[in-house]
């Protein structure tokens, strides 16, 4: 069953504010600054181990997915917390939402361009589309963009962001699925997801997935601005990996492509993690690989494919293997550049994040260009991965708590834990201000409304509240 709805059903009431009982970090006589909430109306706030701070330390952005239905799917808005005042801001929601087995649009994976106010996010079908379309799924959505500059005003009881009395919508890229021709020059066919502006805000990156040759299971793609984009896009797209039949791919080439993020500022390298067909051609392996977008590719030359074949990357292209042993999570680019972690395995088969030069490799003759292992965690780490501004530490997740190491000493290190841990629903998606003094990050918790009756998700869980910690710096032994 579908329901529709209209865009006033959602005022923000501020709730309560809910006291942490202490963790096990804090039991075990560890030093930290307590956890401090930052949202507290009854909704979902997910980070989605976003680009979620505005370039100014303004804003966090997010998405409210799952209080109506399962993931991206049922999310009715992206919103902004204005963190000087703690208001939450609907800086855009569909006019009209359909919620259920066949939901549309569903709005999601918010991230800020670190060069300008602006935020690009998932976007699938309006429900008017959905006879023709479709309702939403992974190959049934597009990047859409709205700027973050406009005027916070208050109507029917909750804070919006317009201009001119309107939201604002631009769309990044063109979904065109036709049979009966080629694909249009710069567009897709299918989705794109957790859109990834280069920090110098000149080309985006995505994951993507086909709809006229779905029969692959994922690979990754950038778009730029052009002046000839296929309407109504500002940009036009690119696989940068072409997909390969699940199944059908050749020894040592890529069958799955994922896990990216841009490597350094200019957005001429990207990361990814590939799953390899190996020599035997029964098994795989999945590596870290890079693939070098030079200024002087022409983004044009791409191939947008048809029905009958899938898109091509432009000419000019290079990609790079650099592990040839397992590795994993969404990685990441050092901020300028010149190193890249990742997940890989310890001597334990532990998972812990690993760094390596953007030019290295784990076959390389020169020792300093081979992957080093920079985490020590005996229980491993779990992921989300984030490099301080410094370039001199590396956050992460593990035992349901928040840690970092330096990169200063000997590696590798031990954690150094700014979270308690162990205590419950686990902390995740943390995202570190441009000037790396403070953290934020998601967790469960239970959240009353105004009459204090306690709200859950759809799904019977309690609703995902945006916290924060300061970087300890120095006192903690972590660089400032």
């Amino acid at each position: 069953m579908n329901r529709w709805i209209s865009i006033t059903i959602f005022p923000v009431v501020m709730a309560g504010i809910l006291v942490q009982a202490p963790g096990r970090a804090q039991a075990e006589g560890a030093k930290m600054t307590p956890e401090k909430q930052l949202t507290f109306s009854p909704k979902n706030h997910d980070l989605d181990n976003n680009d979620n701070f505005s370039a100014d330390g303004r804003f966090l952005c997010y998405d409210t997915r799952e209080m109506y239905g399962p993931s991206i799917d049922n999310s009715t808005s992206i919103e902004l917390l204005e963190l000087e005042t703690g208001r939450e801001i609907v800086l855009y929601r569909p006019e009209h939402i359909v919620l259920g087995d066949a939901p549309a649009p569903g709005v999601g994976a918010v991230s800020f361009n670190p060069a300008r106010p602006e935020v690009a996010f998932i976007h699938g079908p309006f429900p008017e589309e959905v006879a023709w379309r479709g309702p939403y799924g992974k190959p049934n959505r597009c990047g859409a963009l709205v700027p973050t500059d406009g005027d916070i005003v208050k109507a029917h009881d909750e804070w919006r962001m317009l201009k001119d009395g309107k939201q604002q919508l631009y769309w990044l890229d063109c979904r065109d699925i036709a049979r009966d021709r080629p694909t249009k020059p710069g567009a897709h066919r299918g989705g794109t997801h957790r859109h990834e502006f280069s920090r110098d805000g000149r080309r985006i990156g995505f994951t993507y997935d086909d709809f006229l040759l779905p029969q692959y299971d994922r690979t990754i793609g950038y778009m730029e601005p052009h002046p000839n984009a296929p309407e109504p896009a500002r940009c036009w797209f690119a696989v940068l990996v072409r997909p390969v039949p699940m199944g059908q791919s050749r020894p040592g080439e890529i069958e799955k492509a994922y896990g990216d993020s841009w490597v350094d500022p200019k957005g001429t390298m990207r990361a990814f993690i590939g799953k390899v067909r190996n020599d035997d051609e029964q098994t795989y392996e999945e590596s870290l690989f890079v693939v070098e977008i030079p200024d002087e590719v022409d983004i044009t030359t791409a191939d947008s494919g048809d029905a009958e074949r899938y898109p091509s990357p432009p000419k000019g292209l290079r990609i790079r293997r650099i592990t040839h042993t397992w590795a994993g999570g969404i990685v990441r680019g050092a901020p300028d550049g010149s190193r890249i972690a990742y997940l890989g395995k310890d001597g334990n088969g532990k998972q812990q994040v690993f760094v390596v030069s953007a030019q290295g490799s784990d076959r390389s003759d020169d020792p300093a260009l081979r992957p080093v292992q920079a985490s020590r965690v005996a229980e491993g780490v779990t992921g989300d991965i984030r490099w301080h501004p410094s370039g001199k530490a590396i956050l992460f997740t593990a035992r349901g708590g928040i840690a970092a190491v330096s990169l200063e000493g000997e590696l590798p290190a031990e954690a150094v834990w700014l979270t308690p841990y162990g205590d419950g629903e686990p902390r995740h998606a943390p995202v570190i201000s441009p000037d790396g003094k403070w953290v934020a990050y998601n967790r469960i918790v239970p959240t009353t409304d105004a009459a204090g009756n306690r709200v859950q998700t759809w799904a019977g869980k309690d609703c995902k509240q945006i916290f924060s910690v300061p970087w300890p710096g120095q006192s903690a032994g972590l660089p400032e």
